[in-house]
């Protein structure tokens, strides 16, 4: 994906969050002896997470990746996204909202697999949360899907949706589904609350189809 927009310079929440991710993976790659103790105790488990309370899995398995293409296309996404949010709304307001759709995101998925020993890692949760907030605040920017197809930001975020909604009805994919879809629900939730003085999220599906902003 490719965004039409100025260049912008690396802002401090994306910056850190990008090195944080990049340098657990170079860890898991240099060490594949720990790989294993890694993922299990750091990526979020279900059942310990519930049953053993290691509820920093629910934070710890954001910066957990399963391969190159993994990382790489959650970090080129936070970095595309993440900037101008970080930009418009500061960098702890940034943060807090990245986590909370990345602990929202792992306890959906750890709620609808309770009592699973199968561990879920990556930021995906937290960047599909990302994604949310950027078809909110410019849903007429437009995405140049494989840099070819271009698509305004909000159909792309309700087609990403749907299509996280029916794989999680499915399952047995090896992907984190229902994580992503918390992610951008809760997203979604709290923004409407947090920003309802400036209508963000009003009338939202009403005005979808009319193309204009939807606040």
């Amino acid at each position: 994906m490719y965004y039409q927009t100025s260049f912008q310079r690396m802002t401090p929440a994306v910056k850190n969050l990008l090195l944080a991710n990049i340098a657990v993976f170079i860890l898991q790659q240099l060490a594949p002896s720990l790989e294993g103790f890694l993922i299990i105790y750091f990526g979020l488990v279900p059942r310990l997470a519930f049953e053993q309370l290691f509820i920093w899995q629910f934070v710890t398995y954001m910066f957990l990746h399963g391969g190159l293409g993994h990382i790489f296309f959650n970090m080129f996404a936070l970095w595309m996204f993440g900037v101008e949010l970080e930009n418009n709304w500061g960098t702890k307001q940034f943060l807090k909202y990245y986590f909370l759709t990345g602990i929202a995101a792992g306890l959906s998925t750890a709620l609808f697999s309770w009592g699973s020993t199968i561990p879920t890692i990556g930021a995906s949760g937290a960047v599909y949360g990302i994604l949310a907030a950027y078809a909110l605040f410019f849903p007429d920017r437009y995405v140049y899907l494989y840099l070819l197809f271009p698509i305004k930001m909000k159909y792309l975020a309700v087609i990403l949706g749907v299509i996280e909604f029916l794989s999680a009805r499915h399952g047995g994919t090896g992907i984190a589904h229902t994580a992503h879809l918390g992610g951008m629900i809760v997203g979604f939730i709290y923004l409407r609350y947090k920003y309802r003085s400036w209508g963000i999220g009003k009338d939202f599906f009403k005005n979808f189809f009319k193309g204009g902003k939807p606040y």
